[in-house]
């Protein structure tokens, strides 16, 4: 493991045109402090955890002293918000220090969010403040936990200093790693403007980095849509199994790579409902949760057109039509998992969907009531009480409950094998609204930070039975109900 003088950057991105960025050192901010440290994350670039004792490490991670090897710049890019084109956004408060290859070989972007102004600032200030650090940094995390693609947190650090959004808030940087920052519109600001050489000239460096299987093979360029388009399906299906909301699924906030990330206002969905809007900006529903798969190849569609100039429009149209497909196989194979099914097929969706619009109507709180399923007994005259209870109609559940008995009586093995392998894809613990909100009024208001590190280590085993946390795994308290979360950070 290194000191911070000894971190190993290798900038890839450092070393394309400037027309993919603009270089600049961070904004500097008075009197850092660290709010929280991810040693895990510090793991996957070979920092020493040790360091984050170093009484100038909140200096480093806050941009006002640079690592050594850094070469810092704010990245170009534009996109689809809320379905409009916006012809030039970029890295309006997020700075990249550079890249770290840690001893596996791995690459790590190292971002600095809320790092001052950039030229694509536009009439913003450049800062994020200590509560929407907090949402990211914990929330990546959990993300993480539950097995679905994202960037990572390795630290907030926070400073006094005053941020004015809807009332006076306090400056914090979070500190994101990701194996790259490429998104959808890295590629549509260079299409938009009719300039094919950037396009293909970022394709090829993506292609390199992060695809070299597909070489230097002439089809290169719809393989590679190929593959973002089967990543992106992938991310969608996760999103929905695990009840998540990303809110902003504007065409800037997407991947290359399949990542979520640019997490804003974003929720995990508690009481079930299929139109769940977690962002009270969103005042259409454009990015409500069951509209996020077909968002999803919306967002894929204005790539493609981006990567005309290097792929063909009837090959790009082809490409996408196995969007569908990819998100439907992978979201039936997640959910037979979550109902402890060994072997998927389409024919479990007469079991699925039945399942979800009784949990619609009996308002029934989405986690909790598949962690539960696991507790299902099959035995012909077992009422399964506990569960039934919770269902407002009662015969529907015993009419389901008989046809999911009949199902799993086709499935191998005994019945606390079922419950071992539905506790490993079915969460006890998620990010909700009012653990982060408790965390952030904590920080906030007492700068006390331990509910911020007692949530890291929580959401890093979601899936595991944490006595002392129990609490933890209940629904939100009436007080709670009704917290809204915006762009506002």
């Amino acid at each position: 493991m290194h000191k911070l003088e000894r971190l190993n950057f290798d900038n890839t991105l450092a070393r394309l045109p400037d027309t993919f960025h603009s270089r600049l050192r961070p904004t500097p901010l008075a009197d850092p402090y660290l709010v929280s440290f991810n040693p895990d994350a510090a793991a996957l670039i070979g920092l020493d955890a040790a360091e984050a004792l170093r009484p100038d490490f909140a200096e480093y991670f806050i941009g006002n002293r640079l690592l050594p090897g850094s070469e810092p710049l704010a990245m170009l890019y534009a996109g689809h918000q809320f379905g409009h084109y916006v012809p030039q956004l970029g890295d309006g408060r997020a700075i990249l220090l550079g890249e770290i290859k840690n001893s596996a070989g791995e690459r790590w972007d190292v971002q600095l969010k809320g790092a001052g102004q950039t030229p694509y600032s536009r009439s913003g200030d450049g800062r994020a403040v200590l509560r929407s650090s907090i949402r990211e940094y914990l929330c990546s995390e959990a993300m993480h936990g539950l097995g679905i693609p994202t960037t990572r947190a390795l630290c907030i650090v926070g400073s006094d200093e005053e941020v004015y959004r809807e009332t006076v808030e306090s400056a914090a940087v979070v500190t994101r790693l990701a194996p790259s920052h490429v998104r959808f519109g890295s590629f549509e600001v260079f299409f938009y403007r009719g300039q094919r050489e950037p396009i293909a000239m970022l394709a090829d460096y993506v292609i390199a980095r992060h695809f070299p299987h597909l070489g230097d093979a002439p089809d290169k360029y719809p393989r590679f849509l190929h593959e973002v388009v089967t990543r992106t399906a992938h991310l969608m299906a996760l999103w929905q199994a695990a009840g998540f909301s990303h809110g902003v699924m504007n065409t800037d906030n997407m991947s290359i790579l399949g990542l979520t990330f640019d997490y804003g206002p974003f929720g995990f969905m508690e009481t079930y409902d299929p139109g769940y809007i977690c962002n009270h900006s969103d005042h259409g529903g454009r990015y409500a949760y069951d509209q996020q798969p077909q968002i999803g190849l919306w967002n894929l569609s204005c790539l493609a057109q981006a990567l005309t100039p290097i792929i063909p429009v009837e090959e790009a149209n082809a490409i996408l039509e196995g969007y569908s497909s990819a998100f439907a196989d992978h979201y039936v194979a997640l959910m037979s998992r979550k109902l402890g099914l060994t072997h998927a097929g389409r024919k479990d969706f007469s079991l699925l969907e039945p399942l979800l619009e009784m949990m619609r109507a009996s308002q029934l709180d989405y986690t909790n009531l598949f962690r539960a399923l696991g507790h299902f007994k099959s035995a012909p005259d077992e009422k399964n009480s506990v569960l039934r209870d919770q269902f407002i109609d009662r015969p529907a559940f015993d009419a389901w409950a008989a046809a999911y008995r009949a199902r799993l009586a086709t499935e191998p093995g005994p019945e606390a094998e079922r419950k071992a392998r539905m506790d490993k894809v079915n969460p006890k613990y998620i990010l909700r609204n009012y653990l982060a909100q408790t965390a952030i009024v904590k920080a906030e208001k007492e700068r006390d930070f331990s509910e911020v590190d007692r949530l890291l280590a929580l959401l890093k085993h979601p899936y595991d039975e944490q006595p002392e946390m129990e609490s933890y795994a209940a629904p939100a308290p009436e007080w709670a109900r009704h917290i809204e979360v915006s762009c506002s950070s």
